[in-house]
C-alpha cells in the first residue's frame, strides 16, 4: 500500500481509520498532499474530491448529519481554511460531528510573506469545540528549515539519542491531540480543528507505515439525573394546570412512543412541535405560527404555561420566542446533552439527559395532577384553525403559499425533506407534516449558505430518496453544490424562484422602493436552466397550479439523472397572501 513519507501525515490517517473516520472530503491543493496521498490509497476510506472548500464542509455535514459519525474535510494551507467556516458554525450550533484536517506551512515559512499563508492556528475561535496545531519535528519546533542543524546540540555527545527522545515525545504529543480531537467530535457532537504542518518535499511516499500510533478511547457517560432535582421536578408538575413541551431540532426517534403518547393524553399539557422536531402525534400541536399568530392579549394570557419543557435544537419560529419571553412560565426547564440555550430568559433548570431517558424518569412517577381543561381548549383552537387553513388554500392564487401546499403533499412517504432556510422553513411551519418523513434544516446559524451542500451530503450515503426544497436567493447562493461528481440520480431539488428575498417583503420595511428591491429584495431574473444543463439535471418548470401539480406527478419516479423543478411564484404577491393569511385563520 501506498503511504505518505511523512510520519505526521501517518499518523493522522492512521487514527482516522483506527477511529473508523471512513468519509473524507478533499479539496484540491499541494500543501495538503500528504495526506491526500494517504487517503485515497487506503480502500478503508470513502474519498470525496470537492473544488469549493465552502461546498466540501457542507456536503461532510450532511454525511455526518445522516450516518452520526464524524466526517472529515482535508483542504491546503491558507484561505482555503477560512472557507470552511460557514459550516463550521453550523456544525458547532447544531451539535453535528464534523473534522477539520488543515494543511499548514512549517513554522519558518509562517510570517515570512510566503504564499498561500495566513495564521491557521485556532483560527475558528470560539465556533469549535477543540482546536490543535500540531508539531511537525525538532527543527519545525525551533523555526528551523530541513537544512538547518539543531545548534542546541552541536557540543553533546549522546546528541542522536536526545533527539530521538525529543521526537518521540513530539510525536506522542501529536497522537494525544488528535485522540482527543477526535473523541470530542464523536461523543461531544461537534466540530473540531487539527492543523497539520508540512514541509517538501510533500508528494514523496513509501510501501510501509513507519509510525504506529495508539489509539485512546474516551468513556463519557451522562450523569444520572439527580434524585432531588426530579422529585422537585414531580412536585411542580403536581400543581401545575398547564404545562406547555417545545420541541425544536430533533433526530427522528429520540422519544419513545409510549412517552409521547403520555403526553398527549395528559389534559394539563400541550406539546408544539416545529417542522424540524420530526415528532408526531394526533394530539400535538405542530404549524405553531398557525395557532400564536392570531392572538390577542387575553388569548396569550390564557395560553401562557405554568411549566415549560423546551427540548431539541433551536427554535425556528419568532412568535413562539416572542409569546414566551412576554408571557413568561413561572418555570422553565431544558432537557437535553448539552448547553441550555435561556432563550425565553426565564431559564430555571437544565437536566442533563436525553429527552427519552428524562421521561422514562419522570412520566412513570407521575400518578395524578390538577385536573385542567389547557388541552382540550387549545384543541377546539387547532381545529378551528385548521378548517380555515384549508378555506383559505381554496380562495388565494397561485402563490408561494400554494405551491408549498402542493409540494409538501406531494413528498414520497418514508423519504428525506431537507430545507433551506428563510422563507422556505418558514413555509414548511405552516402546514401538517407527513409524519413518515424524516426532517432537516441547517437551523444552527440559519445561514442559506449551505443548504443545498448539505442535503447533497446526506443524499449521497442516505439508502433514501432525498429531496432539496430552497429557495431561489439560497440555491444560487450555494449553487457550487452541483458541481460534485457524487450527486445520487434520486435527488430531487425544488427551487421557489420569486425572483428575489421574498423573506423581506414580510418583515417591516419600506417595500417597492428602489433601494428596497435593490439592496433588501435583490430582485432579479435568474433561472437554473443553465445550470441544469451544466450540471446534468433534468429541468421542469412550473409556472401555476395546473403546470406544478402536473410537473409533481412523475417528479419522483426513477430517472436516470437527478431532477430539479423550478416553481416560478409572483413577487409582489407573495408577501400579502402569507400577511392576509394570519389574519384568515383567525
Amino acid at each position: 500500500m501506498i503511504h505518505p513519507k511523512i510520519p505526521l501525515a501517518q499518523t493522522v490517517i492512521q487514527l482516522c481509520k483506527l477511529k473508523n473516520i471512513k468519509h473524507i472530503i478533499i479539496s484540491p491543493g499541494s500543501r495538503n498532499a500528504p495526506l491526500t496521498l494517504g487517503f485515497s490509497n487506503d480502500e478503508f476510506f470513502k474519498c470525496y474530491s470537492i473544488v469549493d472548500e465552502r461546498c466540501a464542509a457542507f456536503f461532510a455535514l450532511g454525511i455526518a448529519q445522516q450516518t452520526k459519525e464524524p466526517a472529515a474535510v482535508v483542504c491546503t494551507s491558507g484561505s482555503a481554511l477560512l472557507n470552511y467556516y460557514p459550516a463550521v458554525a453550523e456544525a458547532f450550533f447544531s451539535d453535528i460531528p464534523l473534522v477539520v484536517l488543515s494543511a499548514d506551512r512549517p513554522k519558518h515559512l509562517i510570517g515570512i510573506g510566503d504564499g498561500q499563508t495566513i495564521n491557521q492556528k485556532e483560527v475558528f475561535e470560539k465556533n469549535i469545540l477543540y482546536s490543535s496545531n500540531l508539531k511537525l519535528d525538532l527543527k519545525d519546533e525551533k523555526g528551523l528549515s530541513d537544512k538547518e542543524e539543531l545548534p542546541m546540540f552541536k557540543s553533546l555527545e549522546n546528541k542522536l539519542e536526545r533527539i530521538l527522545g525529543l521526537q518521540q515525545s513530539i510525536q506522542s504529543y501529536n497522537e494525544e491531540e488528535i485522540n482527543k480531537a477526535f473523541n470530542l467530535a464523536r461523543f461531544s457532537k461537534g466540530p473540531v480543528h487539527i492543523n497539520i504542518p508540512f514541509d517538501e518535499p510533500l508528494y514523496d511516499t513509501i510501501e510501509e507505515l513507519s509510525i504506529n500510533p495508539k489509539v485512546e478511547e474516551l468513556d463519557i457517560k451522562l450523569p444520572k439525573i439527580d434524585r432531588a432535582e426530579l422529585k422537585d421536578c414531580i412536585d411542580e408538575w403536581y400543581v401545575s394546570k398547564k404545562k406547555m413541551i417545545l420541541i425544536g431540532v430533533l433526530s427522528p426517534s429520540q422519544i419513545e412512543q409510549q412517552w409521547l403518547n403520555d403526553l398527549a393524553n395528559d389534559d394539563s399539557v400541550i406539546v408544539f412541535t416545529e417542522t424540524t422536531s420530526n415528532v408526531h402525534h394526533k394530539n400535538f400541536f405542530p404549524s405553531i405560527d398557525k395557532m400564536i399568530a392570531p392572538l390577542e392579549d387575553e388569548d396569550f394570557k390564557n395560553l401562557q404555561p405554568d411549566i415549560l419543557i423546551s427540548i431539541g435544537g433551536l427554535i425556528v419560529s419568532k412568535k413562539i420566542k416572542a409569546f414566551l419571553r412576554t408571557y413568561q412560565p413561572k418555570h422553565h426547564w431544558h432537557v437535553g446533552e448539552k448547553n441550555a440555550n435561556d432563550t425565553f430568559f426565564c431559564l430555571s433548570k437544565h437536566i442533563v439527559a436525553k429527552p427519552n431517558d428524562f421521561f422514562s424518569e419522570f412520566l412513570p412517577k407521575i400518578t395524578h395532577v390538577a385536573k385542567s381543561s389547557y388541552l382540550e381548549t387549545w384543541t377546539i383552537v387547532k381545529q378551528l384553525r385548521h378548517k380555515r387553513h384549508l378555506e383559505y388554500i381554496k380562495q388565494i392564487p397561485f402563490s408561494d403559499f400554494k405551491a408549498f401546499n402542493l409540494i409538501l403533499k406531494s413528498i414520497p412517504n418514508k423519504t428525506i425533506l431537507q430545507l433551506g432556510n428563510s422563507s422556505t422553513i418558514r413555509y414548511a411551519q405552516l402546514f401538517n407534516m407527513n409524519p413518515s418523513l424524516k426532517v432537516y434544516c441547517n437551523r444552527g446559524t440559519s445561514g442559506i449558505d449551505g443548504s443545498t451542500s448539505t442535503a447533497l451530503g446526506y443524499a449521497v450515503v442516505s439508502e433514501r430518496q432525498t429531496t432539496f426544497i430552497t429557495g431561489d436567493l439560497s440555491f444560487f447562493y450555494d449553487s457550487n453544490a452541483l458541481w460534485n461528481n457524487y450527486i445520487p440520480k434520486n435527488f430531487r431539488i425544488i427551487v421557489i424562484n420569486n425572483e428575489g428575498g421574498g423573506i423581506f417583503r414580510i418583515l417591516p420595511g419600506h417595500k417597492n422602493t428602489d433601494n428596497f428591491d435593490y439592496f433588501f429584495e435583490t430582485k432579479h431574473h435568474l433561472t437554473a436552466k443553465q445550470l441544469c444543463e451544466m450540471y446534468g439535471f433534468e429541468y421542469t418548470t412550473a409556472h401555476n397550479e395546473l403546470e406544478l401539480e402536473g410537473a409533481l406527478k412523475p417528479f419522483y419516479n426513477k430517472s436516470k439523472q437527478p431532477r430539479l423543478l423550478e416553481v416560478f411564484t409572483p413577487r409582489t404577491e407573495n408577501d400579502s397572501i402569507l400577511l392576509d393569511y394570519f389574519k384568515f385563520v383567525k
